[in-house]
């Protein structure tokens, strides 16, 4: 049994790197200590990787800490190079307020947000009215070109090039952990693994221009067994909005998951106590489809409700007894003007495939369906008859069903 939340994380695999463990255990012992996690609105919808973020945050929160949101509406102008291997889109300031606002709003259905609750800040309210000579006269010293270039941030993108735009990040993440520091008397930032340069300039800079100690922890990354990111679908980013990601397609892509990747996804993803997620881990064959349900319903539970979780379950029942057309299957309306167009065009153009080579591919391999019937001419196209009943189910590859529907 675990007397520490610090031990906690690292039973459910969160904890990466952590720069001084024995002061950070002490600073998780003590009720009502801040800590914060930033996110820079890159889009207009959380996705799968801010999940981990967010369960780090609940499960700090539920250990009597002070969870801070930092929203990066100033950063967001500049945008963070970790992990990118080419430079982000500009983005004007009002596409940044309103990510900011969808994000504040997809949060809330994950935390609590009551008065002493998550409190909710906003690095607009420093940078954005900074002067830049006075900034870096200030906080510029505290910096060698030679430790910053030295970072995974910014290494990792000096052959395909780096722009001085974006070096700013690392400086104005740091000052962004001195200012809550200042404000908010927080000493711990919590992040990705990939923020860890990021992380240790903010504690850095504290120490040198407070005096004073702060800390940074990392948590792993989400991906697979194998390596690769968790998050990513046919059709693009794991999106938390139903409105960019259906509940029916991210159910599916939870159930879907390897099965060497299930206890991992429950440990991080879920709030199932530990013993009954190694209860499921040791299931094997057929039976680990019983903790593959399990890990879809509550993870689709907590970022859409009970209800729409048990809807998509339901709807991926129907849909391998061959019942079928059940009302949480996507749907994707077609117009009079799309029929006699190929499957392979109507795939690609409304996104259900990311392009025309993958949706060709896709037919060669022989995972396209037409409610029963496997389509193998690439040239099929959607003739009047499919549409005789309004509506058509078809399945790309094993798992995945959409609802073709006519919009006229």
């Amino acid at each position: 049994m675990t007397n520490n939340v610090y031990d906690m994380l690292n039973e459910r695999d969160f904890i990466a790197q952590v720069t001084h463990e024995d002061e950070v255990r002490d600073y998780l012992t003590k009720k009502g200590s801040t800590f914060y996690i930033g996110f820079d609105p890159t889009a207009d919808s959380l996705h799968a990787g801010h999940l981990v973020q967010i369960m780090v945050m609940r499960h700090l929160q539920q250990a009597g800490l002070r969870p801070i949101a930092l929203m990066g509406e100033g950063t967001g102008h500049i945008g963070d190079p970790s992990d990118r291997t080419d430079m982000r889109s500009i983005m004007s300031s009002e596409t940044i307020r309103h990510n900011v606002d969808c994000f504040v709003q997809q949060m809330s259905r994950l935390l609590d947000f009551s008065e002493d609750g998550v409190i909710l800040e906003n690095n607009a309210k420093w940078l954005l009215s900074l002067n830049y000579v006075d900034f870096i006269r200030d906080v510029g010293p505290h910096f060698t070109v030679n430790r910053m270039l030295a970072a995974d941030c910014y290494r990792q993108r000096m052959d395909r090039g780096l722009s001085f735009l974006e070096f700013n990040y690392m400086i104005m993440q740091a000052y962004d952990f001195l200012m809550l520091f200042r404000t908010r008397g927080c000493r711990l930032q919590v992040g990705g693994d990939d923020q860890w340069s990021n992380i240790i300039a903010g504690s850095e800079l504290i120490r040198k221009k407070e005096g004073e100690a702060a800390w940074g922890l990392t948590f792993r990354l989400l991906t697979t067994s194998s390596g690769q990111k968790m998050g990513k679908t046919a059709s693009g980013a794991l999106w938390l909005d139903e409105r960019k990601c259906s509940v029916y397609d991210f159910y599916q892509y939870w159930r879907n998951v390897d099965d060497a990747d299930v206890g991992t996804c429950m440990r991080m993803l879920t709030l199932l106590p530990l013993e009954e997620i190694k209860s499921y881990e040791r299931l094997e064959g057929a039976a680990i489809n019983d903790a593959k349900r399990r890990l879809a319903l509550e993870i689709t539970t907590l970022v859409h409700g009970r209800d729409k979780a048990e809807q998509a379950d339901e709807a991926a029942r129907k849909a391998f007894s061959g019942s079928g057309n059940s009302a949480a299957i996507p749907t994707c309306p077609i117009s009079e003007e799309e029929r006699g167009n190929t499957y392979i065009d109507v795939i690609a153009r409304h996104g259900l495939m990311p392009s025309k080579s993958e949706a060709r591919r896709l037919i060669q391999q022989g995972g396209l369906y037409v409610e029963d019937r496997q389509v193998t001419d690439l040239f099929e196209t959607l003739s009047d008859d499919v549409f005789d009943k309004g509506e058509i189910v078809i399945r790309l590859g094993k798992k995945r069903h959409v609802k073709l529907t006519s919009s006229t």
